[in-house]
C-alpha cells in the first residue's frame, strides 16, 4: 500500500499544488510556517477523514475562500483507490472512494492505516486523560470497525444522558424511565468498550518493551496500565450507586469516558520521574508498537508521517531510527525538516529511493 499521488486545493496555506511521491520516502523541507506540517495533514485527512491539528474543519479552509478539497490516488493490493475529502463551509464534510461518496465518513476509518510521530506527542504523557483515551480509541478504531461502532454510539448516549441530567436540574420532573434506558446501554458499552481496551493493552506490552530498548538503548522497563471501573464485577451496581452525584453535577460520573492510560517506568510515572529523553524515547517507541500491531493486524505496512522528528530527537535517538529505516522496517514515509542540508546528509545516506521537496508559503517544488 503507498499513496502516489496528493493534490491539495484551498487547504491551509495550498491553494493549489500536485504532488507525486516516492513509494518510500518523501521529505519536505522549508522554513516554519511554509506548509510543510499541512501536507501531512492533507494525508491524515485522506486517512481518518478528520485532521492532526485542527478540531474544527473550517479552520483548515483557506482564507477568503469557503471550501477544500483533498484527493490522493493510493495503490493497495495492487489495485487502484481514489480517495477524496471535500468539505464546504456551513455543509458537511464528504468522502469519496473511487467516485462514490460514503454515507459516513466512519466507514472509511481503518482502509488506509495511518501512524503519526509529531512534535507535541509528549503532550500524551504531560497532558490529561481525555488524549490518551483519543490516541488508543484512534488506535483500536483504524483496526476493528465494530470497536469505532460502538464508540460513537456509547458517546451518543453519553451524550443523551447528560442532556437528560441537566433536564431533570431544570424542570425539577425525573424521567427514571427513560434514564435507566439510557444506563442500561452505557453500563454494557462500558463493559465492551473496556474488555477491548484492555486486551489491546496486553497486545501492547511487548512491543512497547522492544521498541524503547531499541530506540532508547535502555534496560528500563516501561509499560502501560490501564486504569478504568468498568471491568469490575460489580460495575453495573457502581455505575447506578453513582446517580445521586449524577444529579447533583449534571454529569455522568462512571462509564469509560473516565477511563486512563498511566505510563510507567518502571513502577512509577513516568510524567513524574522520566527525563526528556526518557519521554521522548516512551512516545516513538509508542508509535513504533502501534506501527507494528497494524501491520499485523492489516497485513501491511501503514503510512508512517514523522513530523520534524530530527529537531526533537538527539543524535544517538535520530541514528537508531535511521537504522530502523534503513533496514526497511516501515513503508511509505513522509517527514518534515526545517533544514534541508539535514535531511539530504542523513537521507541520501540510506539504500532508499527519496524525493525531496522544497516548500514556501504553500508552494512546492520538487526537487530534482
Amino acid at each position: 500500500m503507498y499513496l502516489k499521488s496528493l493534490e491539495l486545493l484551498q487547504f491551509k496555506n495550498h491553494e493549489k499544488n500536485r504532488l507525486d511521491f516516492s513509494p518510500q520516502i518523501n521529505s519536505f523541507t522549508g522554513l516554519n510556517g511554509s506548509g510543510k506540517t499541512n501536507i501531512l495533514d492533507g494525508i491524515h485527512y485522506l486517512s481518518l477523514t478528520k485532521s492532526a491539528v485542527q478540531s474544527s474543519d473550517s479552520l483548515n479552509v483557506q482564507h477568503e475562500h469557503d471550501f477544500f478539497a483533498i484527493k490522493g490516488l493510493f495503490e493497495i493490493n495492487q489495485k487502484p483507490l481514489e480517495v477524496r475529502c471535500t468539505f464546504e463551509l456551513g455543509k458537511k464534510k464528504q468522502i469519496w472512494q473511487n467516485g462514490k461518496v460514503l454515507d459516513k465518513t466512519s466507514e472509511h476509518v481503518g482502509l488506509i492505516p495511518l501512524v503519526l510521530i509529531a512534535p507535541d506527542d509528549t503532550e500524551l504523557i504531560k497532558g490529561g486523560s481525555e488524549g490518551r483515551r483519543k490516541f488508543f480509541d484512534g488506535l483500536l478504531s483504524q483496526m476493528d470497525k465494530s470497536y469505532l461502532s460502538d464508540l460513537i454510539r456509547y458517546h451518543h448516549f453519553l451524550k443523551q444522558r447528560n442532556a437528560l441530567l441537566k433536564q431533570f436540574a431544570e424542570t425539577g420532573r425525573r424521567d427514571l424511565t427513560l434514564l435507566g434506558s439510557y444506563d442500561q446501554e452505557m453500563i454494557r458499552l462500558s463493559q465492551v468498550l473496556a474488555k477491548r481496551r484492555s486486551e489491546l493493552m496486553s497486545e501492547l506490552a511487548p512491543m512497547l518493551q522492544e521498541h524503547y530498548k531499541e530506540i532508547s538503548q535502555g534496560q528500563e522497563k516501561v509499560s502501560v496500565q490501564y486504569d478504568t471501573e468498568a471491568l469490575r464485577e460489580d460495575f453495573a451496581d457502581y455505575f447506578l450507586d453513582l446517580r445521586k452525584k449524577d444529579f447533583i453535577t449534571k454529569n455522568s460520573n462512571a462509564g469509560i469516558h473516565k477511563d486512563d492510560y498511566n505510563f510507567l517506568i518502571g513502577k512509577h510515572p513516568i510524567r513524574k520521574i522520566g527525563s526528556q529523553g526518557q519521554q521522548k524515547s516512551f512516545i516513538i517507541a509508542l508509535k513504533l508498537a502501534q506501527f507494528q500491531i497494524f501491520e499485523q493486524v492489516k497485513g501491511e505496512k501503514p503510512l508512517l508521517l514523522l513530523d520534524d522528528i530530527f529537531d526533537k530527537l538527539d543524535d544517538s535517538r535520530i541514528a537508531q531510527m535511521m537504522q530502523l529505516i534503513s533496514k526497511h522496517t516501515f513503508g511509505q514515509i513522509f517527514l518534515t525538516d526545517a533544514r534541508p542540508e539535514r535531511s539530504h546528509s542523513i537521507l541520501t545516506q540510506l539504500d532508499s529511493e527519496v524525493y525531496f521537496f522544497g516548500v514556501e508559503n504553500g508552494k512546492v517544488n520538487p526537487e530534482q
